[in-house]
């Protein structure tokens, strides 16, 4: 990413590649996610997957240590050639837990954390 992407990112990502599913109707794509944040997802663009920017989609996310996952609902908000990028717009509240749990230990920093979700709170 270039500098002046990494100065207007609110928001910090963690790199945590592990299987993910995305879904839209009765149609499922099996992926991998490249990095997550608490406001997003980039996952790798899956083999026959076909959405455009602004396509919403829920996204399925296996925290295979704990067999549970993150859901949240996402829409597009970039397409590359290998990855899609993912604007959560909703998450639940057993789902955000999670995704907060998984933010401190990789992120070694809770109270960052704790600043980033107030951020989220307010917007």
């Amino acid at each position: 990413m270039s500098g002046a992407s990494n100065e207007k990112r609110r928001f910090s990502r963690v790199d945590f590649n592990t299987s993910t599913t995305i879904s839209s109707g009765g149609n499922h794509w099996q992926s991998s996610l490249i990095d997550i944040s608490l406001k997003g997802a980039l996952i790798g663009r899956p083999d026959g997957w076909s959405g455009k920017i602004g396509d919403e989609y829920k996204v399925t996310v296996v925290l295979k240590e704990d067999e549970v996952a993150i859901d949240m609902s996402a829409a597009v908000v970039h397409i590359q050639d290998e990855s899609i990028g993912f604007r959560c717009d909703h998450i639940d509240s057993s789902s955000i837990t999670h995704l907060r749990r998984l933010m401190e230990l990789n992120l070694g920093d809770a109270e960052l954390v704790n600043r980033e979700l107030s951020m989220l709170n307010q917007a």
